[in-house]
């Protein structure tokens, strides 16, 4: 009986306390909404699409000859196996 006297005592406070945390927050997102007076502003307009037809400009560098490729995936798998064997070790 002691339990449910503490309970209806306290569900009016929890009630109140929810209420003043919803009327908070809807206060919080409309606060959200200033800037400062030094900070630049952002254009109000909608997002454009993505330029999907605009192609990048030719490289002016020569691709990767097959020699110099090889020599390349060959030191980075070598890399690799060296890095596997010393975390093998360390556990």
């Amino acid at each position: 009986m002691l339990a449910l006297r503490d309970l209806q005592k306290s569900l009016p406070i929890r009630g109140a306390l929810l209420m003043a945390a919803l009327m908070l927050g809807g206060c919080s997102s409309q606060l959200a909404d200033y800037t400062p007076t030094d900070a630049q502003a952002h254009p109000r307009e909608p997002g454009t699409y993505l330029p999907v037809h605009d192609l990048p400009p030719d490289r002016d560098q020569a691709i990767i000859p097959p020699d110099q490729r090889a020599k390349i995936e060959a030191e980075l798998a070598a890399a690799r196996d060296r890095q596997s064997v010393a975390a093998k070790d360390a556990k």
